[in-house]
């Protein structure tokens, strides 16, 4: 793609068409100046079949907050719509609109939203965004675009990196992710937890160091050539003796790959250098990473590595480490300091969000501004659970006396729930399910929104050290069932008493009902 078809692609056009028509229409109606509110929250968190996620992590905003600077709509795109016509073949943009637009800029808009790196639940609203109708709008595309995949692929590292035990995780899932959209993940991936990423031009940008060994191809190309899988362990361990981590497995991993990767490694010892380790890319990787540690061992190679890689995800994990801890001692290995030996490279699983392969984030109108008040919107379905909760909101988190996070309330933004004595905390849709906490009980309260984009200014951003420390923060203060990979325990997020009653009072009128 030429860089100007990039720029038409990636611009102001990165957006549905009918947010293009809908703008058009609250411009003809006058109502594109109509100061509007909305929040942007996820309804259910990832389920991967198997297992479940009870929590998420936010990522994406840096990116999309860059998107926001840099929006205008330019001459060619102006070009292309008023090129468009409806099915009689008319014009569908009038030339007054089209004038509009190309004064039209985020810069109008004041965005509160949960800081990257934070643990969010779903049903709380992560970003409230503010401004003119038409151009608050506008913004819905791209912003589900940029909040959506990130947050659902750092949860999936966050889980990974759990299930690891402390063993560094690599991103290798550059090769089977979503175009360029790997790069969005492999950035979301680093805040998740996993240490290191195989894109090179992602960790150039982030200042990390990319990761990576070498491929099947490599030995095959020495076997093909007549040369043997030794000669490749050789000419590899040659060129980066103080980095040398073989593949083990094209041949025979236990009978060829191993014993010839340790013939390399006495090799390069002898010249002064320690070999990295090896890697394991299929078969049972419980038992050959039993036995690769035993052969380690036996040759005075104990501190070396053993990487597992190949369709690797955070139950696999948890299933190889599990089985490590039961098989291990019967050959005379602590199970523990094998388990912290191991890294893994996770790849297309960690990409793709393997089972869940899209967060179900949306965006939704809440509040307009007319006659001097802000008037709360309200959208019915047939289902209760995807009634919004309207209104200008707040979102805070609730810690209790052991200092973890009991859960997350979202109030009215007028609302202070710091200053009372004792909190009514409502289900969002049940009616005879709250619970009554005294303020006594809790050791704090924490305001999770925070104002990112004002007039054009945005916050400034983070380093992906200080992502991946508020995540490890947030994390430390989930209870244990939360973050449990299987049927995790449910976090609640809760209602106010009043954005309750002024829930139910919007419902009832809209069904033509008086409040009882």
């Amino acid at each position: 793609m030429k860089p100007d078809q990039q720029a038409t692609a990636e611009g102001a056009l990165f957006t549905d068409f009918y947010q293009l028509t809908m703008a058009q229409l609250y411009y003809r109606e006058g109502l594109h100046q109509l100061p509007a509110r909305f929040d942007y929250f996820f309804r259910n968190y990832p389920d991967y079949g198997s297992h479940q996620a009870g929590y998420c992590l936010t990522a994406g905003l840096d990116w999309l907050l860059n998107y926001l600077e840099r929006y205008r709509f330019r001459d060619e795109d102006l070009a292309y719509l008023r090129s468009a016509t409806d099915s009689r073949g008319q014009r569908l943009f009038a030339e007054d609109f089209l004038r509009y637009l190309k004064e039209v800029s985020f810069e109008v808009l004041t965005i509160r939203a949960v800081p990257e790196g934070r643990v969010v639940h779903a049903g709380a609203p992560i970003a409230v965004v503010e401004g003119p109708l038409l151009i608050a709008q506008l913004l819905e595309t791209a912003l589900l675009n940029h909040l959506n995949y990130p947050t659902l692929i750092a949860t999936k590292a966050s889980r990974v990196k759990q299930s690891a035990q402390g063993g560094v995780v690599i991103d290798f899932g550059m090769r089977r992710g979503q175009e360029r959209g790997v790069n969005a993940g492999a950035r979301a991936a680093l805040i998740g937890g996993v240490d290191y990423s195989s894109n090179t031009g992602l960790s150039c940008l982030l200042g990390l160091p990319p990761k990576g060994t070498h491929a099947h191809s490599l030995v095959q190309t020495f076997m093909a050539l007549g040369l043997g899988e030794l000669a490749a362990f050789r000419a590899y361990a040659a060129l980066y003796p103080d980095d040398c981590l073989l593949l083990v497995d094209t041949v025979d991993t236990l009978a060829s790959g191993l014993p010839n990767a340790l013939i390399v490694f006495e090799e390069l010892r002898r010249q002064g250098h320690e070999p990295i380790g090896v890697r394991l890319d299929s078969g049972d990787r419980a038992f050959l990473s039993i036995q690769a540690a035993k052969m380690l061992d036996e040759a005075g190679f104990a501190q070396a590595r053993i990487v597992l890689s190949g369709n690797l995800e955070e139950f696999a994990i948890w299933q190889i480490t599990t089985q490590i801890e039961s098989d291990a001692p019967a050959y005379g290995l602590d199970p523990q300091a094998l388990i912290r030996r191991l890294s893994y490279g996770v790849g297309t699983q960690l990409m793709v969000s393997g089972g869940a392969a899209a967060l179900d984030g949306v965006y939704k109108l809440v509040a307009v501004y007319e006659r001097g008040e802000w008037r709360p919107a309200i959208k019915l379905t047939e289902s209760p659970a995807k009634t919004i909760n309207p209104g200008n909101k707040a979102l805070w988190r609730l810690y209790d006396r052991r200092g973890k996070a009991t859960a997350d309330l979202v109030t009215l933004l007028d609302e202070d729930p710091r200053e009372l004595a004792r909190l009514t905390l409502r289900h969002p849709v049940e009616a005879n399910t709250y619970r009554n906490l005294a303020r006594a009980e809790l050791s704090g309260l924490e305001p999770l929104l925070r104002e990112v984009f004002v007039q054009g200014r945005r916050a400034p951003p983070a380093s992906i050290t200080e992502l991946r420390s508020r995540a490890e923060a947030d994390l430390a203060r989930l209870d244990a069932g939360v973050k449990r990979l299987i049927n995790p325990h449910i976090y609640h997020v809760s209602l106010s008493e009043r954005l309750w009653g002024l829930k139910q009072q919007l419902i009832a009128e809209a069904r033509g009902l008086r409040p009882a």
